[in-house]
């Protein structure tokens, strides 16, 4: 069951970053951790990201605002990297930042669009 849901979890992230992408963010969690790689791919993508009753767009947008609140920009960076794979457009990323901005700070919003103004800058390239 949890190599089942490991590989699910794979296909997942593969479908969110890109195929091409897969193989560099697992080895970069590797690097940190053998265990870590496995439970970032088993639980966040084969169980968290798969679940239903939100499309993958959604659960996108609903992760930017809670990264960007918690100011956790690593994860932030890969979260709006998946977000407009998942199919959001640049305007509705931004404007999750006046959400932040009203429940979790000014400073939050500022932080997070900083990081997506780098971001939006490098997929123009």
């Amino acid at each position: 069951m949890l190599d089942e849901q490991y590989q699910k979890g794979i296909e997942q992230f593969s479908k969110m970053v890109g195929h091409d992408k897969i193989d560099s963010l697992r080895e970069k969690f590797k690097s940190l951790s053998p265990d870590f790689e496995r439970c970032v791919m088993g639980t966040v993508g084969g169980e968290i990201w798969s679940r239903p009753n939100l499309d993958l767009r959604t659960r996108s947008l609903c992760s930017i605002a809670v990264l960007a609140a918690l100011g956790r920009v690593n994860a932030l960076e890969l979260n709006i990297e998946m977000a407009l794979n998942n199919g959001a457009t640049k305007a509705e990323i931004i404007e999750v930042f006046f959400q932040v901005a009203a429940y979790a700070g000014f400073a939050a919003a500022w932080d997070g669009l900083e990081k997506t103004a780098e971001i939006f800058k490098a997929s123009d390239t």
